[in-house]
């Protein structure tokens, strides 16, 4: 979910610049993660971020992803895969925001986990760890952190996936 079809840098950043007051723009370089462009002593507030309850349920949706998404049900069985055990309370809130965002997906179709371990056909994903012994198709979604990847198929955009896809 995130980074594919939710923008919790969005979200980092919004929080980032009300609580220091320090701009900090949605440019992160190739490779980089968020927390590669804040001041050293405030480098982890990204984890105290993302683990208040209530930090993944106003995530900005990506664009064009449910409009897409619902073209791709039409001709696959369409899984939101999402590693919410990560973060204690992002389970609720990203199964709230699919409800609000993503209605046409029903419960059966969602699933949450720890190691995004799938036997699919496709799997559109920012991180390649999740990647790994899958047999599947990975396409890498383009990402800050990811854009010094090369080995892997990239799509950059939801409307690309539907040019590739549909």
């Amino acid at each position: 979910m995130d980074e594919v079809i939710a923008d919790p840098l969005g979200k980092f950043i919004k929080l980032y610049n009300r609580d220091f007051g320090v701009p900090l723009d949605l440019k992160i370089d190739a490779g980089n993660e968020i927390y590669h462009h804040v001041p050293q002593d405030v480098n982890r507030k990204w984890f105290d971020y993302i683990n208040e309850p209530g930090f993944f349920r106003d995530l900005e949706v990506i664009a064009d992803s449910p409009r897409v998404i619902k073209a791709l049900q039409e001709k696959y069985d369409v899984y939101i895969v999402s590693a919410a055990m990560e973060f204690r309370n992002s389970l609720i809130d990203k199964y709230d925001w699919l409800a609000e965002h993503f209605s046409f997906i029903d419960w059966q179709h969602i699933m949450f986990c720890g190691n995004k371990i799938v036997e699919a056909d496709i799997l559109i994903d920012d991180r390649i760890k999740n990647f790994v012994n899958f047999k599947g198709r990975p396409l890498l979604y383009t990402s800050p952190h990811n854009l010094l990847i090369t080995e892997y198929e990239r799509v950059n955009s939801w409307e690309e996936i539907a040019g590739l896809l549909l």
